[in-house]
């Protein structure tokens, strides 16, 4: 059970990738006072929060809707859980990536705005996150206690998120943007590994149910 759940919690840190949110906070929100920045925070946090769980709910419901085989979204989940990885990997950092707009288009921009891109889409609730918690809460292979817990887990790597971009400040000192761009690859690194058994794991799934 507990290796279980550090293999979801490793798997969806690994998608979420809350120190690697924290950059893209820090640049994000660094003209504003301190209690925008933590309205910023926790509008990015729930309105993830949101995203994910819809589609813990109703994303195999869709996919059964569109008569797609759970193993066929698995292997194309795992497939583009591996481009996301290596993006991690090889491509440009979360900074380079999600904060190019000029500092003259950030003062306009409203905290909800903010809060929704890129903080909570794509950097917090990324295509990845959203394929990953799918695969993890298949009814036909995990029971409705196995998903709450998954929901829980997830729920967990959202508050250490939060926590993380509330303290971003100080973790910046420490970590810097080099920092970030490390863990982030070994990050990636890991998903990968992930992202490739998913992907077997789907396409043996599918030719045993033809």
């Amino acid at each position: 059970m507990l290796s279980v759940l550090f293999t979801q919690f490793v798997l969806i840190w690994a998608v979420v990738d809350p120190i690697g949110s924290v950059p893209v906070y820090l640049a994000q929100t660094s003209h504003l006072n301190a209690q925008q920045r933590r309205l910023v925070a926790l509008k990015a946090i729930a309105i993830s929060a949101g995203i994910l769980l819809f589609f813990i709910i109703i994303g195999q419901i869709l996919l059964e809707a569109m008569q797609i085989p759970l193993p066929a979204f698995q292997a194309a989940g795992g497939l583009v859980l591996l481009l996301f990885a290596l993006t991690m990997i090889f491509g440009e950092g979360k900074v380079d990536q999600e904060c190019k707009l000029s500092e003259q288009e950030v003062q306009h921009s409203e905290l909800g705005s903010l809060a929704v891109y890129p903080l909570a889409v794509p950097s917090i609730a990324s295509p990845g996150a959203m394929m990953a918690v799918v695969m993890l809460t298949d009814n036909n292979r995990y029971s409705l206690g196995d998903q709450m817990i998954t929901t829980l887990v997830m729920l967990s790597v959202l508050l250490v998120t939060l926590l993380l971009m509330l303290g971003a400040n100080k973790i910046q000192k420490y970590i810097g943007n080099v920092g970030a761009a490390i863990i982030s690859r070994v990050m990636g690194l890991i998903l990968a590994a992930v992202a490739v058994n998913n992907l077997l794991i789907g396409i043996k799934d599918f030719y045993l149910m033809t």
